[in-house]
């Protein structure tokens, strides 16, 4: 399993329309939505959004891995949303957050969704990834930066 499999330009935002959380989830959750990886937006939504209130998913130094598996999803799939100015994710550092990763799953998919969100933790914990990240160019880039480091 390779994230370059799970994530693709559509579900790529190079920059984040709005800056409060529960807006961008629902935003990253419209690119999985107008991609018919998910049948139904609004219960994925509220999947997310109750799991946020258990535990805020910013993880610190920048990133946030919302996650969530739901009977509206139709394949494991990754959304990123980027943010220059940074987003309040109530993240456990109390730093903006600047990269989205959405992580969504069907519900039988359990292996996989936790391989896909064990790499994705990997990955970001290296700072030249999160950069290379943060400054590419275009979103074709942002895929190869991904396939260059799995």
């Amino acid at each position: 399993m390779k994230l370059t499999n799970l994530i693709e330009p559509d579900l790529i935002k190079l920059e984040l329309e709005n800056s409060d959380k529960p807006k961008v989830l629902e935003e990253l959750i419209g690119l999985m939505f107008d991609s018919s990886r998910i049948k139904d937006r609004d219960e994925f939504v509220k999947a997310v959004m109750d799991r946020e209130a258990i535990c805020s998913t910013g993880i610190g130094k920048g990133i946030a891995i919302p996650h969530s598996r739901n009977s509206s999803i139709t394949e494991v799939t990754v959304a990123l949303g980027r943010s220059k100015p940074g987003i309040d994710f109530e993240a456990l550092d109390n730093e903006p957050v600047h990269l989205v990763f959405l992580l969504a799953a069907p519900m039988n998919a359990g292996n996989v969704y936790l391989k896909a969100l064990a790499r994705l933790s990997r990955l970001l914990r290296m700072p030249e990834f999160r950069k290379a990240i943060l400054d590419a160019e275009s979103k074709e880039a942002i895929i190869k930066i991904i396939e260059e480091r799995e």
